[in-house]
């Protein structure tokens, strides 16, 4: 199986010491991401359960910037050390708790301080999930923050503090402090200069009257930062001076009798002052110092990024970023920083000016609003030729998104609207759905009423630019069936011909109007028009669908099927009787087969043959979506468990795959967080993907499911087995990255070496790769010759011969 739409957004992303990499929690996997390109160029795989905490260890000299390790945590209750050049798994420390969060002040403080960490242990500080002590315990205490020795591989017996729930941990830049939120308190630790497992760590505790959101450290004074939930900024400056940094007993006196004087200080808090900024009309989601301290970086819903000058208190702003901030991260390069956003974006910022360079894209998640309109907002759509899914986004736009290649591609704007995160829904991208070919788009957008007042449907049609590949409004059709909702778009397998059905009792077939240009005879499109209205008996029409050669059109009629010519308009029959509200129409491929779903009280799938206007078979099962192999009469379903059978299979739903005359599936596959899910056969390329050549069966097609919450799997339909599949990325060369790495950035580039040979029997005249002894020697070890003769004709094919010559 191949997996994407992970999200980029679990836990903060972390730069390379180079700046060249950026290094991304996605899953239980952690993908390295160029910052010159915004693409993918590998990922460390190992991991069983989401990673929550990415960190690279940072180089001790300039010269040792090329290094490229990191140690990543997860919820499977290790910590690894990797090489993410290669990538190669280096360490894993087993702590059998699953891990939250994770620091390693060592690094930091071995840096500022000047300390030979080689002679020192490095120990991490993780905030783990204990819930076998919460259970021994009256107080359910579950949230534990624990030390770790990675060089021993030993977890500490001392609990530094318990919570609720686990917390995030954030490190000074200095590594000198670390702390968390803990609702209306800020804990503190010190970190000791020489740690060891039996250390107790001070701490100090800040209090607040509202619930803290983030926190921050600063990079060289002892400044602390906070933000809460309804917007304000705190900062206390000389945070720790009675419990950190006072040795005597005259400086405990004199640090008393000034308690009077710590301004904005709550309590007997150990602070010297403490400051309060406001900006934010919504919790505050980031707080971020600059490198040389002078700035505050801070984010929230709104969407905006506001930089404060910390003396002054002034600001300035990146609005309109359009989705609420996550995650601020500096990067060695001073000239670099990324922030990421809630719609699973991370953009790579230009410092200090904060253009964004680029972005790297994820699928956008869910709709807030997909339960509006009945539930059709949200539905994505597929252009199953070149692998890609539409989706909706909070902003009015749709994006398409390459399941083949696991990254946004471009968005369209459907509706020009000033979107601010947070702001109310007033209008809703109801319905969104492709030609065939992927050339035509179909949507539906929805202006809620106020106060039932005002409401307004709005039907659009869209055409692929052949140059520029993007999307631009063909026709727009303001109310097309009067004021009723839309409850289906579906397309004409060959022509230019769509119909929409609607709750209001009637459809309408629309066509696609060509004119020619009489200088160069370049064909224009000249918009779309309503080709035909059909009812039957004034009931809602509620789904839709041509046949595979486009001579039929169903059209739902609440719990009837109705066909019809679609070029005449005529009734041609009426078939099926469903107990409950038809949902979905589809023609099984080549097959002459109709497929319908219904939802209620009693649902069905059932199967009509054409032939016969008559139902072949039916099950009594939850359908959530269906699809069908053009070329083939097979189609699958994605069907919801009812919860007394999660547990057995695996999963709240189920994929079955079904010749269309043949109740019995081919083959099942249970799947999670099928509610709002969708499936749909795609073409994939044999050459990229590691797929087998069946006789007779196209190989290269994959079965693509798409979870409700928008994580998808491709799998091989015709294959015996469900097995992994892999993508191969192929190098682009107008991708590649200006720079030079490893040998060359240190010593310069080699000269080029003609060498007088111009063949060798043994070696691979493969190009080079990340694995040179795979292209020296390519064959298996029992293809290869005796060693005798392989190390003579080698050392032959490397050394010149010498002519002996007689005195």
């Amino acid at each position: 199986m191949i997996r994407g739409g992970k999200s980029y957004v679990s836990a903060p992303p972390a730069f390379s010491n180079d700046a060249r990499r950026l290094l991304v929690c996605t899953g239980n996997t952690v993908s390295v991401f160029s910052t010159s390109t915004g693409l993918q160029v590998s990922s460390l795989e190992g991991h069983t359960a989401l990673v929550t905490s990415v960190i690279v260890e940072p180089a001790s000299s300039p010269d040792k910037k090329i290094l490229c390790n990191c140690w990543t945590a997860s919820l499977d209750g290790t910590i690894r050390k990797w090489d993410f050049s290669t990538p190669e798994l280096l360490q894993t420390v087993d702590i059998q708790l699953p891990i939250f969060s994770m620091v390693i002040p060592s690094y930091l403080l071995s840096q500022s301080e000047e300390i030979n960490a080689k002679t020192l242990d490095t120990f991490a500080y993780v905030s783990v999930e204990d819930k076998k002590a919460a259970n021994n315990r009256s107080k359910a205490l579950c949230g534990q923050i624990r030390k770790c020795n990675l060089t021993k591989s030993q977890m500490s017996k001392l609990i530094l503090k318990e919570t609720k729930r686990p917390q995030s941990l954030i490190t000074s830049p200095s590594g000198k402090f670390f702390g968390i939120k803990n609702k209306r308190r800020l804990h503190i630790w010190q970190v000791p200069t020489v740690d060891s497992n039996s250390i107790a760590l001070k701490s100090i505790t800040l209090h607040h009257t509202k619930a803290f959101s983030c926190l921050a450290f600063h990079p060289v004074e002892r400044i602390v930062a906070a933000g809460d939930e309804s917007g304000r900024i705190l900062i206390w400056r000389g945070f720790g001076t009675q419990k950190f940094f006072v040795r005597s007993g005259i400086m405990n006196s004199r640090s008393a009798d000034d308690e009077g004087d710590k301004p904005g200080v709550r309590d007997n808090d150990d602070a010297e002052s403490c400051s309060t900024w406001h900006w934010h009309p919504a919790g505050v989601m980031f707080l971020s110092f600059s490198s040389d301290g002078a700035y505050l970086y801070s984010g929230g819903k709104e969407g905006v990024l506001v930089v404060w000058q910390l003396d002054t208190g002034k600001k300035k702003f990146l609005p309109r970023i359009g989705s609420p901030l996550l995650y601020f991260i500096d990067s060695p390069d001073p000239s670099l920083a990324s922030i990421s956003c809630a719609d699973n974006q991370i953009h790579v910022l230009k410092m200090p000016s904060m253009e964004i360079l680029r972005s790297i894209s994820g699928i956008k998640p869910p709709l807030s609003s997909k339960d509006i309109c009945g539930g059709l907002a949200g539905r994505p759509a597929f252009d199953c030729n070149s692998g890609l899914v539409a989706v909706q986004t909070e902003n009015y736009t749709i994006q398409f998104y390459s399941l083949l290649a696991d990254r946004g591609l471009y968005e369209v704007q459907v509706c020009e609207r000033n979107h601010q995160p947070g702001d109310e829904v007033t209008v809703v991208v109801a319905l969104v759905e492709l030609s065939l070919d992927g050339t035509v788009m179909g949507t539906v957008e929805v202006k809620l009423p106020e106060e039932d007042i005002g409401g307004l449907i709005c039907l659009k049609f869209w055409e692929l630019d052949s140059d520029d590949k993007i999307f631009t409004v063909s026709t727009l059709i303001y109310e097309p069936h009067r004021d009723a909702q839309l409850s289906a778009i579906a397309f004409h397998p060959t022509r230019h011909m769509a119909v929409s059905s609607s709750y209001g009792g009637d459809f309408k077939i629309w066509v696609s109007k060509h004119e020619t240009k009489q200088n160069d005879q370049k064909t224009l499109n000249s918009g779309w028009t309503c080709h035909a209205v059909g009812s039957y008996k004034d009931k809602p029409m509620t789904a839709a669908a041509f046949s595979a050669d486009g001579s039929v059109l169903a059209v739902a009629a609440e719990t009837v099927i109705t066909l019809w010519d679609p070029d005449k308009n005529t009734l041609v029959a009426v078939v099926g009787q469903s107990p409950t509200p038809i949902v979905s129409l589809t023609f099984a491929g080549n097959s002459d087969c109709l497929l319908y779903a219904s939802h209620g009280s009693k649902p069905r799938l059932g199967v009509l043959s054409m032939s016969k206007l008559a139902e072949c078979w039916s099950y009594r099962i939850q359908v959530e979506a269906v699809s069908y192999a053009n070329d083939l009469s097979l189609f699958a379903i994605l069907a919801l468990l009812p919860e007394s059978n999660e547990r057995t299979f695996g999963g709240d739903g189920i994929i079955l795959l079904f010749n269309a005359t043949d109740p019995v599936p081919v083959t099942s596959l249970s799947v999670t967080k099928a509610k709002g899910g969708r499936i749909a056969f795609i073409k994939g390329d044999p050459y990229s993907l590691e797929l087998d050549v069946h006789d007779g069966n196209p190989s290269q097609t994959l079965l693509a499911y798409i979870s409700g919450d928008r994580e998808y799997v491709l799998f091989d339909p015709y294959g015996k087995e469900i097995r992994e599949l892999s993508i191969t990325r192929r190098d682009d060369p107008s991708l590649e990255e200006t720079g030079q790495y490893g040998y060359a950035s240190l010593y310069g580039k080699l000269p080029e070496f003609n060498l007088k040979k111009s063949s060798f029997p043994l070696i691979s005249s493969a190009a080079p790769s990340e694995k040179p002894w795979e292209a020296i020697f390519p064959y298996s070890t029992h293809s290869l010759p005796q060693l005798d003769k392989l190390c003579s004709e080698f050392l032959e094919s490397v050394t010149e011969k010498r002519t002996a010559t007689a005195e």
